[in-house]
């Protein structure tokens, strides 16, 4: 298993893109089981990494998991990726086979600070969409 925040993984795809490694990188990513995308929709992207989600997942499609997380609603993905055409091909290799939860309430840190309230399992509910 291997768990990257996006704004952690950009900066090492510009180490790795500086060193001409990128193409390397993204092999070693596409071989991991599980790959944990955390935080993605947290910072804008640049035009030099809209491709990189996409490349990503293309790579590991129908060979290894992925599990992304953000606090960004998908409804408004399209909108954070600038391009409906890459957005459309991210949530479509994102969705096919995917199992989505969406959590509501508190944070797991406001929990922790308040223990007293409300059970977790009331704070998960299946996507209405």
């Amino acid at each position: 298993m291997r768990c990257l925040r996006l704004p952690r993984l950009i900066d090492e795809l510009d180490r790795v893109a500086a060193l001409r490694k990128k193409v390397a990188m993204f092999r070693q990513l596409a071989k991991v089981q599980l790959l944990l995308r955390d935080d993605f929709g947290l910072a804008p992207l640049t035009d030099a990494h809209q491709r990189d989600p996409l490349d990503l997942l293309d790579d590991r499609y129908d060979k290894a998991a992925t599990i992304v997380t953000s606090q960004l609603p998908v409804d408004l993905w399209h909108a954070y990726l600038g391009d409906p055409i890459l957005a459309d091909a991210i949530l479509d290799r994102l969705v096919d086979n995917a199992h989505r939860i969406v959590l509501k309430g508190d944070s797991m840190r406001a929990r922790r600070a308040h223990p007293e309230t409300t059970p977790l399992k009331e704070h998960c509910q299946p996507p209405t969409d």
